[in-house]
């Protein structure tokens, strides 16, 4: 039980501690930690998908038509964070010459998508929590996983909590309104664990659906962010470490 209440809590701590940097820090994470950050966080994610999500997903069939459900499942992942990309805003860190009434505005948009992209994130974990309690899967590879998610969330709580902050807000006003864009991960983890008995029979679609929203979130938003202007380089080294942990944990733990 104290795994389950970990594992849904940890992704909503990593968007506290980023939210958090507004008490510590008068302008934006610096650009290695975060450039850092996002490549370890998208090495766990995806190493994840493939080896605590997909793979168990296959095994759990029996010959080549296993890999339909996992193919179906797969797609539909991406295309359901696709749909939400399409339904949402979708705005970047607040910068530019905007005066406080407009960062507001525009933070508080930022909000909204990165709390509306969070709901799917925490299913995700608890999709992999379900398949550790229902099934063969691993409860290291579901920690891991949420550990991913938590590192990605820094950021992420970080771009809210600061520029409200620059907009005229208080410390702690700005660090609450960043801490709560990520507390719908663990509702949406919860809500998976309350039908959690009714999809046993799914899993082998729900975790490589799982596995296609990790990878979107991956393609879509991490990497190129890692990506932009200099020092690239210390993404792609994140990434390695990343990928590499998360391997060792699902072969040693899971």
């Amino acid at each position: 039980m104290n795994a389950v209440l970990t594992a849904l809590l940890i992704p909503f701590l990593g968007t506290a501690l980023g939210s958090a940097f507004v008490f510590f820090m008068k302008r934006d994470m610096p650009s290695k930690l975060q450039k850092a950050l996002l490549g370890f966080a998208s090495g766990v994610m995806v190493a994840a998908s493939v080896w605590s999500l997909i793979i168990p997903a296959i095994e759990m069939g029996s010959g080549k038509t296993s890999i339909i459900p996992v193919t179906i499942g797969l797609l539909a992942g991406f295309a359901f964070l696709l749909l939400i990309d399409q339904i949402t805003p979708h705005i970047h860190p607040v910068g530019g010459p905007e005066g406080p009434k407009s960062k507001l505005s525009r933070t508080t948009m930022l909000a909204l998508a990165v709390t509306i992209h969070n709901f799917p994130e925490g299913m995700a974990v608890g999709v992999a929590i379900a398949g550790a309690l229902t099934s063969d899967f691993s409860m290291a590879g579901a920690l891991a996983l949420s550990l991913g998610i938590a590192i990605q969330n820094v950021p992420e709580g970080a771009i809210i909590s600061m520029p409200l902050r620059a907009a005229g807000n208080s410390r702690w006003k700005s660090f609450l309104i960043g801490s709560l864009s990520g507390i719908v991960e663990p509702v949406g983890g919860a809500l998976v664990l309350l039908l959690a008995s009714f999809a046993t029979a799914t899993m082998p679609y729900l975790l490589p659906f799982a596995a296609g929203a990790m990878l979107y979130v991956v393609i879509e938003e991490l990497v190129p962010e890692a990506s932009q202007g200099e020092h690239s380089n210390i993404s792609t080294i994140g990434f390695a470490l990343g990928f590499a942990l998360m391997m060792v944990l699902d072969v040693v733990m899971g």
